[in-house]
């Protein structure tokens, strides 16, 4: 299942650099992982300040 990142997004970037399979861009207003290449690994929560990216 691969994660989503939701309105608690502060659009900070931390996530972008802790993805492995580069999943993550930035949106018009926060991040967005797409679910196709998201590997479901939890990099980008554990790194995240506002525990925003979470299983979808």
């Amino acid at each position: 299942m691969a994660y989503e990142i939701n309105e608690e997004c502060i659009n900070c970037g931390a996530c972008v650099d802790s993805c492995p399979v580069d999943a993550i861009t930035e949106g018009d207003s926060i991040h967005v992982i797409d679910a196709d290449t998201c590997i479901d690994c939890g990099a980008c929560q554990d790194v995240c300040p506002t525990d925003a990216p979470n299983p979808a």
